[in-house]
């Protein structure tokens, strides 16, 4: 069956990378060295490479053929995805911790991001998040106790943040600014950054149909990861 073919090219590409056997921009097997390899057609396997470059486990250059990504971790900047899916994506072991899950009372830039009061309640967690045991994500979140009012309840050892508002609340408009920064002493020491390394910074609004439902800020060690994206000009 076509579909298992595509499994088994995934996994055997997967498997040569962590390994070791295929290091960082070893160029792997063309479509067409695939399909005959694995007795498949040569849409079976580009759909395997396909899969594989948008979850960044590989990368494609025009002419030159695919090679094995950056063991940088990617991200798309024109989508938003659940990090623990992207993180699976890309064959790697995937952990949360959860620092802090409470209620406090917003001050005035909270408030003013979720269409708040100053002083309202708000919700607010912080986690970090890891791939293959190293943190590539301090997530901290500002929720909107009004339209999620449950948040508090939730277990994010078993679910995320993201995956829980999105299932409760469904996005309708998101809003991000990414810009590059210093990280104080208490961001480095979580995320295990050495002192003088650049902090990637994305902050982010979302909304559902009802409202502003979170404000979060999103900080990544500039050395385990990277924002991209591809468009299509028609």
């Amino acid at each position: 069956m076509a579909t298992a073919k595509f499994a088994e090219i995934k996994e055997y590409i997967r498997r040569h990378i962590e390994s070791g056997q295929w290091e960082e921009n070893t160029r792997v097997p063309s479509e067409n060295q695939l399909a005959e390899q694995f007795g498949c057609s040569r849409m079976t396997a580009r759909r395997a490479l396909t899969e594989l470059v948008e979850a960044g486990v590989l990368e494609r250059s025009q002419g030159l053929g695919t090679f094995v990504a950056s063991l940088k971790s990617q991200s798309s900047m024109l989508s938003i995805r659940n990090i623990a899916d992207e993180i699976k994506g890309r064959g790697h072991g995937y952990s949360v911790r959860v620092l802090e899950l409470e209620a406090m009372d917003a001050i005035a830039p909270i408030a003013i991001a979720l269409g708040l009061e100053e002083g309202d309640e708000v919700f607010y967690s912080l986690l970090v998040h890891c791939e293959q045991g190293l943190p590539l994500q301090l997530e901290e979140r500002f929720v909107n106790p009004e339209l999620i009012p449950h948040y508090l309840k939730q277990d994010f050892s078993s679910q995320t943040p993201h995956e829980y508002l999105s299932q409760v609340a469904p996005l309708t408009e998101a809003r991000h600014t990414i810009e590059a920064i210093m990280p104080k002493e208490q961001v480095r020491s979580r995320l295990n950054m050495p002192e003088g390394e650049p902090c990637l910074q994305i902050i982010r609004r979302t909304w559902s149909r009802h409202g502003v439902v979170s404000f979060a800020r999103l900080m990544h060690p500039g050395s385990r990861f990277r924002l991209g994206g591809h468009l299509t000009f028609k």
